[in-house]
């Protein structure tokens, strides 16, 4: 749980700078190519490709492909059919995608899981929730897509590692997860993307750099690692944590507007689903002791 929160109030910050400094002004695909790019170099000096056999690297790759690559296309296109409050409100059903791909792999169903997911659902609902227009279903299915894909990639990589040596460092092969969204983002912007739209100042190359290096390179890493280390109720429930997060750190340093009694109370709900789902984890151990 560390892992998450810590990645939580990381990407929190995240956030805020793409709205503030790369939005607008730089070509999406170039700043998705350059923040895989900069993360796969992270990695790849640690890089032991004898760990994993041909079919494990990739699965792993594959992941990275799904969960960074295909998902960032997607999120980026929403944005040309929705407005912004649209597509952050879309993104809270995240955690039901999680609950129920998490059972399907693992083939088990736990309707608590889903439960709980559905109270951090409406948590989010209740902060980012400003209503929508009419005419909005093909970018509410392209968000669902982004949605599926980051869910898909969590959880695709909770059943790869379960199949993994316990032993084996996850950082000696994790580069090969950056690799495969490199196989999606290079294409992506070669098809897509703007040349004309490049970074034009220190600042944009340097909020770039943070992004890549350590949002994503350290982040995504961390974040999986501690998808690995919790049940599927808290990394669904985590998934959602990161709407107050981002809003705080907007409101407290950009000194953005926000519904302060929305964002307490949503974050309150959010909480509490946590704490629900701690409680009968606790519980269901107590149980089979």
């Amino acid at each position: 749980m560390g892992y998450l929160i810590g990645v939580t109030a990381l990407w929190a910050f995240s956030f805020s700078l793409i709205g503030v400094y790369l939005a607008g002004q730089v070509d999406s695909y170039f700043a998705v190519l350059m923040r895989v790019s900069l993360a796969a170099l992270v990695f790849l000096p640690f890089l032991r490709p004898s760990l994993l056999v041909g079919r494990q690297r990739l699965a792993l790759m594959g992941l990275g492909a799904v969960q960074l690559g295909i998902m960032y296309v997607f999120f980026y296109q929403s944005f040309l059919l929705l407005t912004v409050p649209e597509v952050l409100l879309f993104t809270i059903f995240t955690p039901l995608y999680v609950t129920l791909l998490d059972d399907a792999l693992f083939g088990r169903f736990t309707p608590f899981y889903l439960l709980t997911a559905v109270m951090a659902v409406l948590g989010a609902a209740v902060i980012r929730y400003d209503g929508v227009d009419s005419g909005f279903w093909l970018g509410f299915l392209v968000v669902q897509g982004a949605n599926f894909c980051f869910a898909l990639g969590q959880v695709g990589y909770r059943r790869l590692s379960a199949s993994l040596p316990a032993s084996l460092p996850r950082h000696s092969v994790f580069a090969w997860f950056y690799l495969g969204a490199l196989a999606v983002a290079l294409p992506a912007f070669i098809l897509l993307g703007s040349a004309a739209a490049l970074p034009g100042n220190g600042v944009q190359w340097g909020v770039l750099a943070w992004l890549g290096l350590v949002a994503s390179g350290l982040g995504y890493f961390l974040w999986n690692l501690g998808a690995t280390r919790v049940d599927a109720g808290a990394l669904a429930i985590m998934n959602n944590a990161l709407i107050p997060a981002g809003l705080v750190v907007n409101l407290v340093i950009w000194n953005r507007d926000a519904d302060l009694p929305r964002l307490v109370l949503g974050g309150a709900i959010i909480v509490g689903s946590l704490v629900l789902n701690e409680w009968w984890l606790r519980r269901r151990r107590l149980a089979a002791a």
